[in-house]
């Protein structure tokens, strides 16, 4: 079921909102920081509107909510978390125009409105390869050997894999991981349609987090691991055990920033012991948000208005 919508932050503007779909979109940073956003880049609204569907929701509820979007002339777009494939599952045909990487991942993570027309974007490997050019080097892979975990086939995790197969230093391997086997048949059918080599990739189901713990047993000396499951955030939980051993030097990335961060607090458990270099998800959060805010609105997000943006986002954090 969804709760109804309501808005996280209001104050001087039109009277128009922007929308944020979610699982539990009143607890995100971005209740304090859309509404300094919106002063410094001049926006027609300070007004967030959060749309709280629950995990695994029927199609028509993921429908209602894009035709109050549509429908609403006080509604200029929305951000898209969690139900991103969902949308795109449910709701396709409700869109005027969806991108080209909206068509090929399957999913849809920002609906903005030009005129009478719908449209739907796929801004994930955007965001994830701005968040991650930010912290590990561009010949990473090529100088240490290593390869990449990516726990979760969702859209941050396929948007994740896509990238890191694109990349011109590639992981030694890509390991991509699901509970379901349609989820890993979604992802292998992007990578193939996105043209990446399919020895380069591996699929695991992962029905217990102890299939994780021998999966990291595999990995080399300073690969990536990555938690996209949506565990330690929209569910209580990490996709590994306490007694799972991240590589030595390994680069531990979490697209969490709040929530329980069970895997985040294990990663930090072993920093000293293994060696991490470890990474949450406040600039995935940052790159993620000013991404679509750019859609929804129709403006340029240069690299220095998202320093700036950044800079005002951690004051309130």
């Amino acid at each position: 079921m969804t709760a109804g919508p309501r808005d996280i932050e209001s104050g001087r503007g039109d009277g128009s909102y922007m929308g944020f779909v979610g699982v539990a979109t009143g607890t995100s940073s971005i209740r304090k920081v859309f509404p300094l956003w919106a002063d410094a880049l001049g926006l027609p609204t300070r007004t967030l509107r959060g749309h709280d569907i629950a995990l695994a929701s029927p199609p028509q509820t993921y429908r209602e909510v894009v035709a109050e979007i549509r429908d609403d002339p006080q509604h200029r777009g929305a951000l898209v978390t969690t139900h991103k494939m969902a949308v795109f599952s449910s709701a396709r045909d409700m869109f005027d125009q969806l991108d080209e990487l909206a068509l090929t991942f399957g999913e849809v993570s920002s609906i903005a409105k030009r005129g009478d027309r719908l449209s739907g974007a796929a801004k994930d490997p955007v965001t994830v390869r701005l968040a991650l050019e930010e912290f590990l080097p561009a010949g990473h892979f090529e100088q240490t050997r290593a390869a990449a975990l990516v726990l979760g086939s969702g859209g941050a995790g396929c948007a994740l894999t896509h990238q890191l197969g694109l990349r011109s230093d590639l992981p030694a391997k890509i390991i991509c991981t699901a509970r379901k086997q349609s989820a890993l048949d979604h992802q292998r059918q992007l990578h193939e349609r996105a043209g990446i080599p399919s020895g380069l990739m591996e699929y695991a189901l992962t029905d217990h987090p102890e299939d994780v713990d021998e999966l990291l047993l595999t990995l080399p000396s300073a690969s990536l691991v990555v938690n996209a499951t949506g565990m330690g955030k929209d569910v209580p939980g990490s996709p590994v055990t306490d007694a799972g051993r991240f590589p030595e030097r390994a680069v531990v990335w979490d697209f969490n920033y709040r929530g329980t961060l069970e895997f985040l607090h294990q990663a930090r458990a072993q920093r000293d012991s293994r060696s991490l270099v470890i990474e949450d998800g406040w600039r995935y959060f940052i790159h993620g948000w000013t991404q679509v805010i750019a859609d929804v609105f129709d403006i340029d997000m240069p690299h220095q208005t998202v320093v700036r943006l950044s800079r005002i986002a951690a004051g309130v954090r």
